[in-house]
């Protein structure tokens, strides 16, 4: 039938050169025909921009094109990590979502500096010229025309908790000196010792948001091992069991409020730990020590603790020999786990239903014993700590005289402490997307947000 109508076509063409009747109607059917795909083209466009606001994929898209044109409003904020081993700066500069207002991490400085600000608890103005050096720093990357707007913070951890509290307070009491002729904004309580709940949901909160996860429920569990103290962080998939109680907290985030777990475990640090051990059995003023969790040829190594001097050597044992010096890998574990599960309480008894991030003394001992990427990080079991403890007590080392020690009780912090299987998989990080998981950039997150809706 196709063709008849074709060769019609042609004979009336042919014949007088008019377009023909059934010429005009397929053009005008053709037409409407685009004309109706135009507009369900425009309908499609529109409404995957409408949908598209609503999501997170969408929006460095709008935030792109804003920052071209100029339209952003740039915020900073300046935390001072004042932890048991070192102290660090860490400035960030943050913009405003232009579609909904949230804080969009754009650049951070890290700088360190050891020792901890506790090991000038007898020199008070000297830990404070320590930490305007680091706020130096910061001067050195914020433009001074934002320094009266832009707050600065100095949170202590368990270095200082662990201080005797008038040495701590006088600590502070330099820095907040300091801190009144800095040029920055400064609000009250800007200087003071961080409680543990606080240190655990903002390193929750830190994962979370450079995951891309705070938006989701499929929120991960946190993890960090400080030197005085370590924090388990994490939202329970069921809180109706109430074996929690006491430990929840609410936690804000730009979508909703998470409910999460947090719990910091004083003198469960990885040097506060290495204390217990190294003292057990001892008397209190006793500073050269004999440890069966350290190689027997390691004489006379030099360990700091809470502003003391300790010689630490190694201890001799059955399985050592000339020719094969090694710990006793058996009595080491015992002490360790005698110093250590009676503190893990409360036990994280659900930690094992959650994707697992670890960071700080995780990941450094990881990396120094080659169980993940130096700078990438990577997933490994919780195992490998254990297997990795073995291998290392077994061989003499003196330039890591404390690594068996280490790993053997980060092996059991997870295993018996927290009570993670040796199969479960946990991931290891310094940085996610070249930005340093550190508390301090929940820290910032909170303070901004909190000023930005004090202002509305």
């Amino acid at each position: 039938m196709g063709e008849n109508y074709k060769y019609t076509l042609l004979e009336e063409l042919a014949n007088d050169g008019e377009k023909p009747l059934p010429r005009r109607k397929a053009s005008k059917q053709q037409n409407d025909l685009q004309f109706s795909f135009i507009c369900l083209l425009l309908c499609v466009i529109i409404l995957t921009v409408f949908l598209g606001m609503y999501t997170d994929s969408f929006h460095p898209i709008i935030d792109g094109i804003a920052v071209q044109l100029g339209y952003q409003e740039k915020q900073f904020a300046v935390i001072l990590d004042a932890g048991s081993t070192g102290s660090r700066v860490l400035a960030y500069e943050f913009h405003k979502g232009y579609l909904d207002g949230r804080l969009v991490l754009d650049n951070e400085l890290f700088k360190q500096l050891k020792p901890g600000l506790s090991a000038f608890a007898e020199k008070p103005n000297e830990g404070a010229q320590q930490i305007e050096k680091l706020l130096q720093e910061a001067k050195n990357v914020i433009p001074q025309t934002y320094w009266a707007t832009t707050p600065v913070v100095l949170k202590a951890t368990a270095g200082l908790r662990l201080l005797d509290p008038a040495k701590a307070d006088g600590l502070l009491k330099a820095v907040r000196k300091m801190f009144s002729k800095s040029g920055f904004l400064i609000e009250d309580n800007a200087v003071e010792i961080m409680e543990g709940v606080d240190e655990g949901i903002f390193s929750w909160f830190t994962v979370n948001f450079l995951l891309g996860r705070l938006n989701g429920k499929n929120t991960v569990a946190a993890l960090d091992l400080g030197g005085g103290s370590t924090q388990a962080t994490f939202a329970p998939k069921d809180l109706s069991q109430n074996i929690y109680d006491g430990y929840i907290h609410t936690v804000p985030t730009a979508a909703d409020h998470v409910q999460v777990f947090t719990h910091s475990y004083l003198n469960l640090g990885l040097h506060a730990v290495r204390h217990a051990v190294f003292m057990s059995g001892q008397p209190e003023n006793q500073t050269s020590i004999e440890s069966e969790c350290v190689n027997p040829i390691v004489h006379s190594k030099l360990f700091r603790y809470a502003n003391k001097e300790f010689l630490i050597s190694g201890r001799d044992n059955k399985k050592s020999t000339a020719d094969n010096p090694e710990v006793d890998f058996e009595a080491c574990l015992e002490n360790v786990k005698s110093k250590v599960v009676p503190l893990v309480k409360p036990k994280p008894v659900t930690l094992k239903q959650h994707q697992i991030a670890a960071f700080s003394y995780y990941f450094e001992r990881a990396i120094e014993t080659g169980l993940v990427d130096p700078n990438l990080g990577g997933e490994i079991k919780v195992g490998d700590f254990y297997t990795k403890a073995r291998e290392v007590c077994a061989i003499p080392n003196t330039d890591q005289p404390f690594m068996c020690l280490d790993l053997t009780f980060i092996s059991v912090l997870l295993q018996d402490g927290f009570g993670l299987k040796p199969q479960a998989q946990i991931k290891l990080y310094k940085k996610i997307d070249n930005h340093e998981i550190s508390w301090a950039l929940g820290c910032a997150y909170n303070i901004l947000s909190k000023r930005t809706t004090t202002k509305q």
